[in-house]
């Protein structure tokens, strides 16, 4: 027959006993309520919680509740509540000069204008943005004393002279 060559097993030291299920829902429980208790008690900010610290003055406490503290009439109001008015745009005046040069040089009027001459059709907003715009460069080159029309009327006259060479050479 053979003999046992180790101990019994039953002994073995390297072995942990395993923790049954009543003991773990214990440590469970335990470690809950720990949990539980953590943060500030309930109420905390209403009832301004280091008041009860002592040597503080009741009256003079400073309110903990974050943000504006002027009373809101809740019920009907006489009078009627006056709304903000918007701040006007604050575009530096510019000289007519130099309002007539930014509409000359502005690209979106020009690339409108190109599309008018190629033949295409606008939109009904971008044809009274463009009368809008046109009509303000005529206001500018009236008070500025320019004109379109004296280069019609230079080419006018050149015509004419032209015409009249014409006609006396021919007779």
């Amino acid at each position: 027959m053979k003999k046992p060559t180790s101990a019994p097993r039953s002994k073995a030291p390297g072995k942990a006993r395993r923790k049954t299920r009543e003991e773990l829902d214990q440590e469970a429980r335990a470690r809950k309520r720990d949990k539980k208790h953590r943060g500030h008690a309930s109420g905390s900010r209403a009832s301004g919680g280091e008041a009860s610290a002592g040597g503080k003055k009741q009256g003079q406490q400073k309110d903990p509740r974050v943000g504006s503290k002027t009373p809101i009439p809740l019920g009907a109001v006489e009078r009627p509540v006056t709304r903000q008015q918007k701040p006007k745009s604050e575009k530096p005046m510019l000289s007519p000069q130099a309002e007539l040069d930014l509409l000359e040089n502005d690209e979106r009027l020009d690339a409108l204008l190109e599309r008018l001459e190629e033949g295409h059709t606008l939109t009904a907003d971008e044809q009274t943005w463009v009368n809008a715009k046109l009509d303000r460069i005529d206001e500018l080159m009236q008070q500025l004393g320019l004109s379109y029309d004296d280069d019609e009327d230079e080419e006018e006259e050149d015509a004419k002279e032209d015409m009249m060479r014409l006609l006396k050479g021919g007779n």
